[in-house]
């Protein structure tokens, strides 16, 4: 990524939840560790059960996370993201297979924080990288928290 970052991208990157504790300066040091993708409609980014090795910010577009029931050849999509959403923050935990396939529903551009690059923030600025870590986590909770309240509306009360 370009090291001179405009302010339209640092004002993106700290309008993500992940990035809500560090300043424009911690930002852009994360920031100039990613690279940039864009997807065509219907183009995946990956696959469920892939190997994780990158999270991603989503800059423009919108994508489609997909499961398929087992015994089944069909695809669900059970939720849509947008901008200003991540995806992935698991794989940079930890390199476990993802969870869902994932899938372009128009062009869409994102910004890609490899595993490696991850660990590098961590290593090398690990003031920032506690606070990235933080926000990883806290995401990570809130979602965990989200999925136990709809699980907990579909089951049945125990008598």
């Amino acid at each position: 990524m370009d090291p001179n970052l405009s302010k339209a991208i640092v004002d993106f990157f700290m309008g993500i939840p992940i990035f809500s504790r560090m300043n424009a300066e911690e930002v852009k040091i994360v920031a100039k560790h990613m690279t940039v993708v864009e997807l065509q409609p219907g183009e995946t980014l990956f696959e469920e059960f892939d190997r994780g090795r990158f999270m991603c910010f989503i800059a423009h577009g919108t994508l489609d996370v997909i499961k398929q029931p087992a015994g089944t050849n069909r695809d669900i999509v059970i939720t849509t993201m947008r901008r200003g959403q991540s995806i992935g923050e698991m794989s940079v935990i930890e390199n476990l297979p993802r969870s869902a396939t994932i899938k372009a529903r128009e062009v869409s551009k994102l910004f890609i924080l490899s595993q490696a690059a991850f660990d590098l923030v961590l290593a090398k600025h690990s003031h920032i990288g506690i606070k990235l870590l933080k926000g990883v986590t806290i995401l990570l909770s809130n979602n965990l928290r989200k999925t136990s309240s709809r699980l907990a509306d579909y089951m049945l009360p125990i008598s």
